[in-house]
């Protein structure tokens, strides 16, 4: 546990007027730093290990984790070492990580330098250097040869904290709802696959709208299309999070029940699903609003198919012919007729039971 301090923020190239721009945002706020052993042998494995990282701590409330913020750091410390050498080689410590794709590909361009130093022959330097985003390499900082030259040196004024095994136990008998069990009670209770739950339970505020949704509607697979397609789409082009969305969970539910009653289409769904984020209203509200009712009246829809399989003897005679170009002909005539409110699948009977009958 420490206390974050200033943030140095590297800019320029250090071959010709490198500079640093220096960040005070954020001192004196607390700081927990979580150091793992050497055990990690890609940069695959270090990103994952992040990602899970990540989702503990956001599921247990401890920090919204925005790496892009500096609420979620991280440094990276990189060695490599011949097949069959038991020692580590030396470590470098990589900076400026503020993303899971700059960790990977900074490890990886690190891994390979030392990899081709040490078959050059050359040798590797305890250093400390920082990720070139746009250049896409590491560069070096500063070095680091001695333990002493990290400047370690006690507090007298914070005596050693002591953690009881009862306060650990007290912790976890009140800790909310970890990823791993959320992912197994969506897989187990709702029989969703298990790349859904994944992606359900990327974010405490992901699953929390997934389980209200569900609660108003009952099939779980079409709550979690909707949020994984449509919702995502949104949320991404609009640089979103869910929690700074307008759109609420119990919206979702009626319009998915619209569909289901045959209210409004699928292709209807997605104009007022659009309006939903944008606007925050509900579906009645935008359906009225736009018009979009559709149309599921037989006595309304017949007329105005006898009236254009008439006026088209010649696409008759093609559907009769085996073309089956010929009935999209008359699907397609039927929609702009009704500006797209016509029930597609009733239409569809419709068309194929009066081209029988000729």
């Amino acid at each position: 546990m420490e206390e974050d301090a200033g943030k140095l923020v590297h800019q320029g190239d250090i071959t010709t007027t490198p500079f640093s721009l220096v960040d005070l945002n954020r001192c004196g706020v607390p700081l927990l730093e979580i150091v793992s052993e050497p055990d990690m042998r890609s940069s695959q494995e270090a990103r994952v290990y992040l990602e899970k990282l990540r989702a503990i701590l956001l599921f247990a409330g401890v920090s919204d984790c925005k790496m892009q913020e500096g609420s979620l750091r991280c440094d990276a410390n990189v060695s490599v070492r011949p097949v069959g050498q038991v020692e580590f080689g030396t470590r470098v410590e990589i900076k400026n990580l503020n993303s899971f794709r700059a960790l990977e590909r900074a490890i990886e361009y690190e891994a390979k330098r030392h990899m081709e130093a040490i078959e050059d022959g050359e040798e590797i330097f305890q250093e400390t250097r920082t990720w070139d985003e746009e250049k896409q390499q590491t560069r070096s900082m500063r070095s680091k040869e001695e333990a002493n030259d990290y400047r370690y040196f006690p507090e007298p004024d914070l005596p050693p904290l002591k953690i009881s095994r009862e306060w650990v136990e007290a912790i976890r008998a009140v800790m909310p709802e970890m990823p791993e069990q959320a992912q197994k009670r969506l897989v187990e209770t709702y029989g969703l696959p298990e790349y859904d739950a994944e992606i359900l339970t990327l974010t405490p505020d992901s699953l929390a709208f997934f389980d209200q949704c569900r609660q108003e509607y009952p099939d779980a697979k079409t709550v979690s299309n909707w949020m994984m397609g449509e919702f995502s789409r949104l949320l991404n082009q609009n640089n979103q999070e869910i929690a700074e969305s307008k759109l609420q969970a119990s919206h979702l539910a009626q319009m998915l029940k619209a569909i289901d009653d045959g209210s409004i289409s699928g292709k209807m769904a997605k104009t007022v699903f659009e309006e939903m984020f944008a606007s925050g209203k509900s579906p009645q509200v935008i359906i009225k609003e736009k018009g979009l009712v559709q149309i599921s009246d037989e006595g309304t829809l017949l007329p105005l198919i006898e009236d254009i399989i008439k006026a088209n003897p010649g696409v008759v005679d093609d559907y009769k012919n085996g073309k089956k170009k010929a009935f999209g002909f008359f699907v397609g005539q039927i929609m702009k007729a009704t500006k797209g409110q016509a029930n597609p699948a009733l239409v569809n009977k419709l068309i194929k039971d009066k081209l029988g009958s000729i």
